[in-house]
């Protein structure tokens, strides 16, 4: 089985877009859970949006998929980062 080509600007690219997509749904997740409309609305509308280049890419060449799996990783990472810093957890 050969493996496909991999053009690194497209990877970068893929991985880029899926760590900026798994944060703007981890911001999306916190204006549900507080209940804001329009900032969830707003969070959704721009996730989607995102998360179509990197779908784009990845489903014309499987390899794209690790690229995609890092970014997430990433994304998830940073913003639970940044939400910690802007709004400790409150302990019981």
């Amino acid at each position: 089985m050969d493996l496909p080509a991999i053009d690194p600007l497209i990877g970068i690219g893929v991985a880029a877009s899926t760590a900026i997509t798994d944060a703007v749904y981890v911001f999306f997740n916190a204006a549900v859970s507080e209940r804001r409309r329009v900032a969830a609305a707003s969070w959704s509308s721009i996730w989607y949006l995102l998360s179509a280049f990197a779908v784009i890419s990845y489903t014309s060449n499987w390899a794209y998929v690790a690229f995609a799996a890092v970014g997430a990783w990433v994304g998830g990472f940073l913003s639970i980062t940044v939400l910690n810093r802007l709004v400790p957890v409150r302990k019981p």
